[in-house]
Formats: structure tokens, C-alpha cells, sequence
């Protein structure tokens, strides 16, 4: 059976790679003609779909659309997004820096502020992080340029902190920073 899932997954990428794009009844009958049944061709489709391989456009009811994902040029897109989010944040904790000591914030709001870049900066380490599990994003040239961006964040970050007139700024925000200690009853 699992031999029979593998050609009717190939049959379905192989017809996907000479045509690009087609519907989803002809896809269907094409590759139910080679092997296989309608049910478990759909069923194979959707896995396909969801897996991110194969894109689903669906135009009205009758008519869905069916086109092979070119995953580097996804992988490229996604990733160049995050580049563009990573650059803004940067720019917004340098500018940080600079506006703090010209509007002179309150040592609360320049808390706030560093606990908030920090929390975004770790948000999308967290997504490198996780996308360093995968391949495709790894061997990206994109995914260096921000992790090397994220680096310059934290390097900023620290500045900032080590700057600030107070000797009590980092304690503070280490003690918001901490996490709760969760009871033994909370977790499910």
C-alpha cells in the first residue's frame, strides 16, 4: 500500500512539473488513469497540499487550480521578509537610543521599551531557530544575513542597557524578564 501512496504522489508531481498549473479534476483524472483510485488520488493531493509541496488555488467551486510550490523561491520570499522585519527592529532600538536621551524618558519608559525590543528580538530568534531545522532555509543565503542581524540586535540591546545612568537598569529588567515559576497544578 505504501509503494502504491509513493507512484501515485510521483504520478501527481510529475504531471504538476509539465503543466504548472492545472485543474484539479483533470490532475485527478490524469493520475487515476496511471494508478490508483479517485479517493485515494484526493486523499494523496491534500497530503501534498498540506505538506506544502503543491499550491491549492481555488477560483470558484468547479474550479481549483492546482501548481507545484518552488520551495527555494518560497524559502527566499519567506526569509526575505524576515530580513526586512529583523532590519526595522534594529533601526527602531539605534533610534531608541538616540530619542531616549533627547526626549529624556523616565527610567520606566526606557524599561518598557528595552524589554520590549528584547522580546521581539527573541520572538524571531526563536523562528531562525526553528527554521534551522529545516534545510531549504538553512542552505538560503538570507538565513546568515539575519542571523548576523539578530547578533547586531542583542550587541545593541546590551549597549543601550550598559549606558543607561542608573546602576539598577540591567537588575531591572532581569527581574522583569524572569520566568514565572509555573505550579505543578497549571501545567495540563
Amino acid at each position: 500500500m505504501n509503494e502504491n501512496l509513493e507512484i501515485i504522489r510521483t504520478e501527481i508531481i510529475r504531471i504538476l512539473n509539465e503543466n504548472r498549473k492545472i485543474r484539479g479534476t483533470e490532475l485527478a483524472k490524469r493520475v487515476i488513469k496511471k494508478v490508483g483510485n479517485e479517493k485515494i488520488v484526493y486523499r494523496e493531493i491534500s497530503a501534498l497540499v498540506e505538506a506544502g509541496e503543491i499550491e491549492k488555488k481555488v477560483h470558484s467551486r468547479s474550479h481549483i487550480e492546482y501548481e507545484l510550490i518552488n520551495l527555494s523561491e518560497s524559502v527566499n520570499k519567506q526569509l526575505k521578509n524576515l530580513h526586512k522585519e529583523i532590519n526595522i527592529i534594529f533601526d527602531e532600538i539605534v533610534n531608541f537610543d538616540v530619542t531616549s536621551k533627547e526626549k529624556k524618558y523616565s527610567i520606566h519608559e526606557r524599561l518598557r521599551s528595552v524589554i520590549h525590543s528584547i522580546h521581539i528580538v527573541q520572538s524571531t530568534d526563536g523562528v531562525m531557530k526553528l527554521l534551522s531545522y529545516y534545510p531549504a532555509f538553512k542552505k538560503d543565503k538570507m538565513f546568515s544575513q539575519i542571523n548576523r542581524k539578530i547578533n547586531d540586535c542583542w550587541e545593541t540591546i546590551m549597549n543601550t542597557i550598559a549606558h543607561q545612568p542608573e546602576d539598577s537598569f540591567l537588575n531591572e529588567i532581569l527581574a522583569n524578564l524572569r520566568i514565572l515559576q509555573f505550579d505543578s497544578k497549571n501545567v495540563n
